[in-house]
């Protein structure tokens, strides 16, 4: 490491905009070299690691590839998770749902949830070898005869509400992005692969467009704050609004925070459509991204009502069937109104759920009396877990990963959490140009 005889300071600054060159140059400040440490460590670690993994990759898969502190943990978890998937044994169970009149001709969509008072087995019930869990044995797992039998006697059954109810819910803006919930989004709305992501992120981030993309930290300066508090007045009403901003806490006990969130650059935020014409087609969606994020990250709460509703209807061999619906109805949009959350397809517990969200259903009263116009046996099969970790189960991994025990050759290194966590660079290396 060099040793300068002369006074040396670091420059920080999250963004490449005159503002915060600017600024960073007004406010240097001294060099950390617990983080010049940490960074030095992953140095070792990669050499520790990836000079002996490399080469294996290179006989057994391919020449070009690379493994190191992260890709040799990362590979441990993709196997551990085949493995899982291989030693998987799929459980079957049926279920009925059935479409439901008042007598106004009002519809609406119900589960059944237990018959005779014994709750219906769900896919969450059994374990990964097809058999309940200890925990659920008291369930009732409806096969197919039985199911169906259960939906002919249904078909002429009247219904009545036993209970109906109205509660008010809130839902909170997500924090600004850090680099793993960057990908996942990305993933989920726009369906770019990490590295298809990170791509167009480094893009947006040398012109200019967005602040430094590898990052653990949602903290917002007090420039971002005012910016987006603003925009969001301007564009959706001060009612929109908080009367002071949000603040967010640590995602992570090991996050270094030595970056700010991941946000649109500069003291004042310029609008996707200010910046389309400026942008390729990719680039524009991913700052869109961005930009909604920490916009909605500033915003009020969005708030509604659930409502929830069981009734009973007795089939003709005298089996009572409960039958059970949800839903949610938005009345102020709050965050809502600039981002809102979509939800991995793949981690849907079953059908129900894409439509249970925001469904309105009926008033109805206890007592009242309802129509079973449509009844239906369905039959359902648990799944393994996926085999490669899609973007909504990245969190369950990130924990997952301290779980790995360490190989025995080469010696334990630090903690993996904090050697890939993103760190202070060598004073001789730029910042915003060392890798994370």
């Amino acid at each position: 490491m060099l040793k300068p005889k002369v006074p040396t300071f670091r420059l920080t600054f999250t963004e490449i905009t005159k503002e915060g060159i600017t600024r960073a140059m007004e406010s240097p400040r001294e060099i950390d070299t617990d983080l010049v440490d940490a960074q030095e460590t992953r140095r070792i670690l990669d050499r520790l690691y990836g000079y002996e993994i490399s080469p294996v990759l290179w006989r057994k898969v391919g020449r070009g590839l690379s493994a190191g502190r992260v890709q040799s943990v990362a590979t441990r978890l993709v196997v551990d998770r085949e493995r899982e998937r291989m030693a998987f044994v799929p459980a079957s169970y049926w279920d009925l749902s059935g479409e439901f009149a008042t007598a106004s001709e009002e519809t609406f969509t119900a589960k059944l949830n237990a018959v005779d008072g014994r709750r219906i087995a769900q896919g969450s019930d059994f374990d990964e070898t097809g058999q309940l869990k200890k925990s659920r044995q008291d369930v009732a797992v409806l096969g197919q005869d039985e199911a169906q039998s259960l939906a002919d006697g249904l078909l002429e059954a009247s219904f009545t509400v036993d209970s109906s109810r109205r509660s008010p819910t809130a839902a909170l803006p997500q924090p600004p992005f850090i680099t793993s919930t960057l990908q996942q989004d990305a993933a989920r709305r726009l369906r770019f692969s990490s590295r298809v992501a990170m791509q167009v992120a480094q893009r947006l981030y040398e012109n200019g467009y967005i602040t430094y993309m590898r990052t653990d930290s949602t903290t917002l300066s007090n420039e971002a704050l005012n910016a987006a508090r603003k925009q969001a007045t301007e564009l959706y009403s001060a009612a929109h609004v908080p009367d002071k901003p949000r603040v967010y806490g640590k995602r992570s006990q090991t996050a270094q925070e030595a970056h700010e969130a991941i946000r649109p650059a500069g003291d004042s935020f310029r609008t996707p459509k200010q910046v389309k014409g400026e942008l390729s087609a990719d680039e524009f969606r991913l700052y869109e991204l961005v930009w909604k994020r920490t916009v909605a990250s500033q915003m009020e709460d969005a708030k509604g009502f659930t409502a929830s509703v069981r009734l009973t209807g007795e089939a003709s061999d005298g089996r009572s069937a409960t039958f059970g619906a949800s839903g949610t109805v938005i009345t102020f949009p709050g965050f809502l109104a600039a981002y809102e959350e979509v939800a991995d397809d793949s981690e849907k517990k079953d059908e129900d759920a894409k439509s249970a969200k925001d469904k309105r259903l009926p008033q109805l009263e206890e007592g009242q009396s309802l129509t079973g116009t449509d009844v239906e046996a369905k039959g359902h099969e648990t799944t393994p877990p996926p085999g490669t970790p899609r973007p909504a189960s990245w969190p369950s991994w990130r924990s997952a990963r301290s779980a790995v025990p360490p190989p025995t050759r080469p010696p334990s290194p630090p903690s993996w959490t904090a050697a890939t966590s993103p760190s202070e660079a060598p004073p001789s290396c730029p910042p915003g140009l060392h890798s994370a």
